[in-house]
């Protein structure tokens, strides 16, 4: 072996030494699939045939193509590479593959320079802001929902009137609380190590500290205008409840390289806890705007028409749950996705 190791990216491969270094930190690989990396990572720009890593790798011993699929995949994992969107691997379809990124080296045995700097303000405020917009979408979405429902029964313009001011309404508050989970997800990426534990802490005090606000000023502004407030809208304990689970599927994104993947983990934890706010006592959006409308009893929203689809006689509990779940749904995989977008751009920036 050559007693040169390789630099691409933020890694550095020794055959040598046989270790796979990220910033530094190893990154386990199995022997065979570091020598499939060594092999691809020597002749960049190239193709390695199929017939060549059989040959090299496996050394003549008899596997199907299956087996060399699931060492590109994992090598793709490993390295935080994209099937659809290659930075390291492309496939050449029916022949092999092809590593693409650029390949420097270096002396083997000499250590690796200290890290540069990757995560700043900067970084910080694109990947809040996008979030936020992702808020802002699952807000509209779910606006959408609840706004036909409130309209139904609402002859004309008065219908559309309360489909607008619900859309809006709800654009609204996702997006503030996609801006508090979101910068509390990014903000993660200032400690040290970047586990999954300070990514569920950032959405969770993000969620907290905006489900405060909202409550506060909600019920001031209540009791300006009306001389009275409802006490039972969403506020810190959802928030934290939501933007906790929210993070949880942020750091499930930070290890995959899918999008539809990890939008979809995302979204099924935010379901996961929108279901469980309302069986704990708490409410949702939906919750919040049905207990609006009860406290006043001149209102003409009325979400009356979802509890009917479950057997209900008015926005009970099932309904709670069901549009609670579709509300997390929505909220994880718009904000999550969002930032799994903006921070491929950064990545490739």
């Amino acid at each position: 072996m050559t007693s040169a190791s390789y630099r691409f990216d933020r890694f550095r491969l020794d055959p040598t030494e046989r270790r796979l270094t990220r910033d530094g930190a190893p990154v386990e690989l199995n022997a065979r699939y570091l020598d499939a990396l060594v092999l691809l990572v020597r002749e960049p720009g190239r193709l390695v045939s199929k017939d060549r890593f059989l040959d090299e790798v496996w050394k003549g011993v008899p596997v199907t193509d299956e087996a060399l699929t699931q060492c590109i995949k994992a090598l793709r994992r490993q390295l935080g590479d994209d099937a659809a969107q290659p930075r390291f691997i492309e496939t050449v379809p029916k022949h092999g593959y092809r590593f693409i990124a650029q390949v420097g080296t270096a002396e083997a045995g000499r250590p690796d320079p200290p890290p540069s700097p990757r995560f700043g303000w900067r970084r910080l405020f694109l990947l809040g802001a996008t979030g936020t917009l992702g808020g802002g979408v699952a807000g509209a979405l779910g606006g959408l929902v609840y706004g036909f429902a409130g309209a139904f029964h609402q002859p004309g313009m008065g219908g559309v009137s309360v489909l607008l001011v619900l859309v809006a309404l709800t654009v609204i508050v996702g997006l503030i609380g996609g801006a508090g989970v979101a910068f509390g997800i990014a903000a993660a990426g200032f400690t040290a190590g970047r586990a999954w534990a300070a990514t569920v802490a950032g959405g969770a005090l993000g969620g907290l500290v905006v489900g405060t606000v909202v409550k506060l000023l909600g019920l001031d502004a209540f009791d300006l205008l009306f001389g009275r407030g409802p006490g039972d809208i969403t506020g810190p304990f959802e928030g934290i409840v939501i933007g906790a689970a929210v993070g949880l599927g942020a750091s499930y994104a930070a290890r995959s390289t899918s999008l539809r993947h990890s939008a979809a983990a995302a979204g099924l934890c935010g379901a996961a806890a929108g279901i469980l706010i309302p069986l704990l006592g708490g409410r949702m959006m939906g919750g919040s705007l049905d207990a609006l409308a009860r406290h006043f009893p001149g209102s003409r929203l009325r979400l009356d028409q979802i509890g009917g689809l479950f057997g209900e006689a008015g926005f009970g509990t099932i309904s709670q749950v069901v549009t609670g779940g579709l509300e997390g749904l929505l909220f994880g995989a718009c904000v999550v996705g969002a930032m799994i977008i903006a921070r491929r751009q950064l990545d490739r920036a």
